[in-house]
């Protein structure tokens, strides 16, 4: 049989062909179902920065009547920081930087970065050519001003896990501090009221499609490393959505407290016993604090948070809220060498927030909103052996808890503020007295996203009264005109006027306890507080 060897070798061509030709079409068939893909985005910097910039001329009638506390007054008006109103305005101009710096190696493939943030504080014409934060910005500058915030490493070890290590914010939200906006940390779990500062520990979050936690351990003071003299804080926050628009959240915090008031602030000290509380507006414990009688307290914070739609991204209503109780035992000690308790008493107050709003035009400045605050509180100095209002973190910090969110200017701290953040009620406890109060406050957008307007207005009644005065903590009115030239820059006109009532009829908190000299004086309700202040704020990255 003779083989067509050239016919053999054609149709194999040809077989070849067909295949190659029917390849090249499903080749095509498939290319034209993948996405269109761009070139591969750089990858981001290693090191990045960010900054805050603010700078505002202030006019008030409220100011520090010990000239070593003039520069930087924190705290309650007419508390511990000796400030004051006066019939006469106090004229200044403040200026605050904020630096932020995150290292992000490719070698670990964004799973390990350092956050470092700074803050550089001044009033102008203050100081110059010494050592020291919150100045350096008098005539010739050279001021060694520089103070830390946060210096820690986020680790993500696994897709959502998230671990920070170091110094760091202690919020009191189950969101990542680093990684969410400041206004929705203070709009969400229990903001800031509680827990609001920095502090040294370490944290793990794990975020998932519909629920969120955070474990979290930190060492607020450690005193003698060879003693059992530490104050150490543990948290617990979930939060869970139950709906697109309504989440739900519970937390737990303890305080281990064995430092006796020592450590903290300056000569101030902190702790239950300490003169920081009559600086910020807590309640002083009548401990002691003399080494020979140490105190050993557990305070324990469990409560609920909730919210729906809180920065009107979601709908035109709003609530949110939060309910919390405050408990636990402090132990005050025999003379050294003795376990024996000499005195025991007991912490159980309460606390409770709601909010609520309704947007009714097209941008997030087109809205109305109410929120109320209420703490328990105690009238007796522990006479019975027992506290019923409630602690925050302004026991152990200056400040330790920011509850800057509901409006106020003047009656509720503001966070605008370089170095003076002061206000009647600074704490939500109230000198331990509770607290029954509430802001109104209405927005609008006269330009969208350009320029805005806000009218507002605080009331507050105290659940007990100091001696020889009343429950009526006073109202305020205030306003504000904002224009944004560029974005993220901002430029503001604030002003506020708060109306005292005749709670501040008394010595004990008005400020002239130590002045007076005739009982009539008693009486008398210091001068009313006012603030104008205009701001430029800038937000840079």
């Amino acid at each position: 049989m003779c083989i067509d060897i050239k016919g053999l070798f054609r149709r194999l061509l040809s077989v070849m062909a067909l295949l190659l030709l029917f390849g090249m079409t499903l080749y095509a068939q498939q290319v034209e179902k993948l996405p269109a893909k761009s070139a591969p985005a750089d990858p981001p910097p290693q090191l990045q920065f960010f900054a805050y910039f603010y700078n505002q001329g202030v006019m008030n009638n409220i100011y520090a009547s010990n000239d070593f506390l003039n520069g930087q007054t924190v705290g309650r008006l007419f508390g511990g920081n000796t400030s004051v109103t006066g019939k006469s305005e106090s004229i200044y101009f403040e200026q605050r930087l904020l630096p932020f710096f995150i290292y992000q190696p490719r070698i670990f493939d964004g799973r390990a970065l350092l956050r470092a943030s700074f803050e550089i504080d001044w009033t102008w014409g203050d100081r110059s050519y010494g050592i020291g934060g919150n100045t350096g910005g008098a005539f010739s500058a050279d001021q060694v001003n520089l103070q830390t915030q946060n210096v820690e490493l986020e680790l993500i070890p696994w897709p959502g896990f998230t671990v920070n290590l170091g110094l760091q914010r202690l919020y009191d939200t189950p969101y990542n501090p680093y990684r969410t906006f400041f206004s929705t940390m203070g709009y969400t779990g229990y903001r800031l009221a509680f827990w609001g500062s920095d502090a040294v520990g370490i944290s793990l979050r794990h975020d998932r499609d519909f629920s969120r936690y955070k474990l979290g351990y930190y060492q607020l003071y450690e005193n003698s490393i060879q003693k059992s003299d530490d104050v150490s804080l543990w948290e617990f926050m979930y939060e869970r959505d139950w709906t697109p628009t309504w989440r739900q959240g519970l937390s737990f915090w303890a305080v281990h407290d064995r430092g006796n008031g020592i450590g903290g602030v300056s000569i101030l000290g902190q702790g239950l016993n300490s003169l920081l509380n009559d600086y910020n507006g807590t309640f002083r414990f009548p401990l002691g604090n003399t080494p020979a009688r140490p105190y050993k307290a557990d305070i324990f914070w469990a409560g609920s948070f909730w919210n729906r739609n809180p920065e009107f991204t979601l709908g035109r209503w709003m609530v949110s809220g939060f309910a919390l109780h405050n408990f636990g035992k402090v132990r005050v000690k025999a003379p050294s060498g003795e376990d024996v308790d000499v005195r025991e008493t007991d912490i159980a107050g309460y606390a409770a927030n709601l909010r609520a709003g309704f947007k009714y035009g097209q941008t997030a400045e087109d809205i109305v909103t109410v929120d109320l605050i209420y703490t328990t509180g105690d009238e007796d100095t522990l006479r019975d052996d027992r506290y019923s209002g409630v602690i925050t973190g302004n026991t152990w910090g200056s400040p330790g808890a920011i509850f800057v969110s509901h409006g106020a200017y003047l009656l509720l701290p503001h966070g605008n503020v370089v170095n003076r953040f002061i206000a009647a009620v600074n704490d939500i406890s109230n000198l331990g007295l509770g607290l029954l109060g509430g802001t109104v406050n209405l927005h609008k957008d006269l330009l969208p996203h350009k320029l805005s307007i806000k009218a507002g207005g605080a009331m507050a009644r105290s659940q007990f009264a100091p001696a020889k005065g009343a429950k009526d903590l006073g109202w305020e009115l205030n306003g504000r005109i904002s224009y944004q030239p560029k974005a993220f820059m901002n430029l503001e006109l604030h002003a506020a006027k708060m109306w005292l009532g005749d709670f501040y009829r008394s010595s004990l908190v008005n400020g002239r306890r130590a002045n007076i000299n005739e009982a009539a004086m008693e009486t008398d309700k210091p001068s009313n507080p006012w603030v104008v202040f205009v701001a430029l704020k800038w937000l840079m990255f």
